[in-house]
């Protein structure tokens, strides 16, 4: 991790790269770590150069894939945070590696945190930012529908629709 202070690009993509295979082979040892790395981590998510944010993006992924249910939810939404402005990326590399990182969160965080992300973008009213949005609803929703529909907000019934959901009611 000190060798990431060195301002050469080549040597701070190897100790990235470097993080993000320890963490996918260590797995819930990566407890023990996630808060020494945030600082490094959130300080590539935010760097122009794009290999940075798309090494970063997938050492966050096995992160949060290995420290899921540990506890560590604190850091991971910290870390979130800054992953969630990179989704408008354009490169292929970086749009997969921050979509496998928001389904790592998925996992970890658990479906209804990233919905709350996400509902603020779904009807926006830019094009580019919807289908952006709509994918990674998809995404949530193929991955967790059971609790993506638990965690839809409350509407009021009207005239002509019941939104009410009695049976989750009873159930929660």
């Amino acid at each position: 991790m000190n060798e990431y202070r060195v301002p050469e690009l080549n040597v701070q993509n190897g100790v990235l790269k470097s993080l993000s295979f320890l963490f996918e082979y260590i797995g819930e040892t990566g407890k023990y770590y996630i808060y020494a790395v945030t600082p490094l981590l959130e300080d590539a998510l935010m760097d122009r150069d794009l290999v940075h944010r798309q090494t970063a993006a997938s050492a966050i992924e096995h992160i949060s894939l290995g420290v899921a249910g540990l506890g560590c939810e604190d850091a991971l939404i910290h870390l979130f945070n800054y992953v969630w402005p990179n989704i408008f990326e354009t490169s292929p590399h970086v749009v997969n590696a921050v979509m496998e990182a928001i389904e790592g969160m998925r996992v970890a965080l658990g479906a209804a945190m990233v919905l709350n992300y996400c509902l603020q973008g779904l009807f926006h009213p830019s094009r580019k930012v919807r289908e952006v949005y709509w994918k990674i609803y998809n995404s949530l929703y193929i991955g967790s529908q059971v609790a993506v529909v638990t965690a839809y907000p409350v509407l009021e019934d009207e005239k002509n629709n019941i939104y009410s959901r009695p049976e989750l009611v009873m159930f929660i």
